[in-house]
């Protein structure tokens, strides 16, 4: 596929940033740009020389949700496909074995807060908003406000839902919703840098830790003990576990395989 509204970069530590490029419109949410986010997260997690992917907006805005020129003349399973294929993106990062670090800035709205909430980890500039924006035009933001309910709980998530209001990120921070918040005019510096941190640990560690932390997500409690365990027991197996304890012993830094 030929990207046109995604810009993909990639580096020599292994971080690949994955920027949104519709800043004429607020990088809201086209058909086609939905389309290109989503098989760009799918080719990056396939990238061998990818560990993390750094998502981000060009422009003044991180994402302000779903493109409303896309709205009219559909009839009803036409805009069932049509928002389906607006949320895939945020469907397809739990799926992934590559963290993925959102990087906001200005304003997520609707759509573009799900993006946020669905996000692995989130660094947040001090200035930036969100908000399940949609009620405020006569929609909601009933996709969205799924990933946002499993950061927040269901109290807070339905006020979300219903009034629309937008929050700082400091409230967001309380939430749950992002895991970091850093000084105006230092976001790209510090999200590279926080990125590149991540991409230090052993990719297959890592990979597992993702990946059985989402599978284990709506299991019963004990099960959730039974899978991680079996994660566990095939992490030890490998090459990197292997490395990560003798390095720990011979006191040097380890060297990982590619994933």
């Amino acid at each position: 596929m030929k990207f046109e509204k995604i810009i993909i970069e990639t580096d020599e530590h292994h971080v690949a940033t994955l920027t949104l490029n519709r800043p004429e419109n607020m990088n809201t949410f086209s058909s086609q740009m939905a389309r290109e986010l989503n098989q760009a997260l799918i080719n990056l997690d396939s990238d061998t020389s990818v560990r993390v992917i750094l998502l981000k907006g060009a422009g003044k805005a991180f994402c302000a949700g779903i493109d409303v020129n896309e709205l009219a003349g559909k009839n009803a399973i036409e805009y069932r496909e049509w928002i389906e294929r607006m949320e895939k993106p945020l469907i397809t990062i739990s799926k992934l074995k590559t963290p993925v670090i959102a990087q906001l800035h200005g304003v997520a709205a609707a759509n573009g807060m799900g993006l946020i909430a669905a996000a692995d980890l989130v660094i947040a500039e001090e200035n930036s908003r969100m908000g399940l924006t949609a009620i405020n035009v006569g929609l909601n933001c009933v996709g969205p406000v799924i990933p946002v309910a499993r950061c927040v709980g269901r109290k807070k998530a339905l006020e979300l839902l219903l009034y629309g209001t937008l929050i700082k990120a400091k409230e967001a921070l309380s939430y749950g919703l992002i895991n970091r918040i850093v000084p105006k005019g230092e976001i790209d510096s510090l999200a590279l840098e926080w990125a590149r941190d991540l991409a230090q640990k052993s990719p297959i560690a890592v990979q597992i830790a993702k990946t059985a932390f989402y599978h284990s997500e709506d299991m019963h409690y004990e099960d959730q003990f039974a899978h991680m365990n079996d994660a566990f027991a095939r992490l030890c197996t490998t090459d990197d576990a292997k490395e990560g304890v003798n390095a720990f012993f011979e006191k040097r830094n380890p060297v990982w395989q590619e994933k």
